[in-house]
C-alpha cells in the first residue's frame, strides 16, 4: 500500500464475518497533511464515518465525510471557509480477482452507467486514502465568496479587417 498522508488500513480478512463500521477523525498533524497535498490553505475538520461490507471477493464501501476546508477566493484573493458534508459508496475488489471488469478496446463511456470497482493494490483498503479522494472530489478548484462576481472590464470589439485601408492612400501621378 501506498503512503498517504492519514492511513487507516483494513484488511479484506476483516470483512469475513460481515459489515465493520469506523469512526475516526483527523488531528491536527495529519489535516496539515492533507492540505499540503490537496493544495489548500488549511483544513480545519475532517472526520468521516465508515460502513464497509463484504461484496463479491473484495468490498462495498460507504461513508459519509464532514470536513472543513480553507482556501483563498479566486476574484478578491481574500481567505474562504468551505464545508463539505457528503456521502459516497464504493466498490473494490483486489487485485487479480476474477470478478474484475474487462475493457474491450472498443468500450463505449455511458457517463450515466454504475461506476466499475476499483481494484486495490493488494489485500487491503486504506479507509483514510478513500476519505481523501472522496474530499479532493468535492472540493472546489475555483472557489469564489458568495456573492462574488468577477469583472474583466470592458470588452474591446476586435479591429475591423478594414482599419488598415483609412491610412492607405493611392499615389498621385
Amino acid at each position: 500500500m501506498a503512503e498517504t498522508p492519514w492511513p487507516r488500513p483494513l484488511k479484506l480478512d476483516e470483512l469475513a464475518h460481515g459489515e465493520v463500521s469506523t469512526h475516526f477523525s483527523a488531528d491536527a498533524p495529519a489535516r496539515e497533511r492533507i492540505a499540503r497535498e490537496l493544495e489548500l490553505d488549511g483544513l480545519e475538520r475532517l472526520e468521516a464515518k465508515i460502513d464497509a461490507a463484504p461484496w463479491l471477493d473484495g468490498a462495498r464501501v460507504r461513508g459519509h465525510l464532514l470536513a472543513t476546508v480553507r482556501q483563498t477566493c479566486g476574484v478578491t484573493l481574500e481567505p474562504l471557509e468551505t464545508k463539505i458534508d457528503h456521502d459516497f459508496e464504493l466498490k473494490l475488489l483486489p487485485a487479480g480477482s476474477p470478478n474484475a471488469p474487462t475493457q474491450p478496446e472498443d468500450a463505449v463511456f455511458d457517463p450515466e452507467a454504475e461506476d466499475p470497482p476499483d481494484i486495490l493494490e493488494d489485500d487491503q483498503i486504506d479507509l483514510g486514502a478513500l476519505v481523501i479522494e472522496q474530499l479532493a472530489l468535492e472540493i472546489d478548484p475555483f472557489p469564489r465568496k458568495p456573492g462574488v462576481v468577477f469583472d474583466a472590464g470592458p470588452k474591446e470589439s476586435p479591429p475591423s479587417p478594414f482599419a488598415v485601408l483609412k491610412d492607405f492612400k493611392p499615389k498621385q501621378g
